[in-house]
């Protein structure tokens, strides 16, 4: 394991993808936050914009074509809550799904399309996901 305690924040870019009036939450199948159930989205790469980060990590871990819709805020995970694994700052977006079905890469373990507003009901979920749920589901009007 590498450790990031001394790189420096970490930026990343999530999606709060919706299709057919749902969400889709993913679980993570390693650190960090490993079981737990996020907005799919990883690290932005150094000389890629934050959209061409969105749009690639979007197509690595779930195959999914999307239409990015807006910056619904941001998220910090310190290394206190991420277990030691580095402190990230995290931005999420609002996106449409475009195309395909969900194909996920190693990364990630189970993938739901949810109801917006019961998304987070009974799940292991990343901290303030449902403040961010609510920030994107206004963004789209829902």
């Amino acid at each position: 394991m590498t450790d990031l305690s001394h790189t420096g924040p970490r930026l990343a870019v999530s999606a709060g993808i919706f299709r057919d009036g749902k969400i889709l939450l993913v679980r993570r199948a390693r650190e960090p936050a490993k079981g737990v159930y996020t907005f799919p989205g990883g690290r932005v790469e150094f000389g890629e914009s934050l959209t061409e980060a969105l749009t690639r990590e979007i197509r690595e871990e779930t195959g999914l074509v999307i239409e990015i819709v807006g910056l619904v805020g941001y998220r910090e995970a310190l290394p206190a809550r991420t277990g030691g694994h580095g402190h990230f700052v995290i931005l999420p977006f609002a996106a449409r799904w475009v195309a395909n079905e969900v194909a996920l890469n190693d990364e990630l373990d189970d993938a739901r399309w949810l109801s917006p507003s019961t998304a987070v009901d009974g799940l292991r979920v990343t901290q303030g996901l449902d403040e961010t749920i609510r920030a994107a589901s206004a963004m789209m009007g829902l």
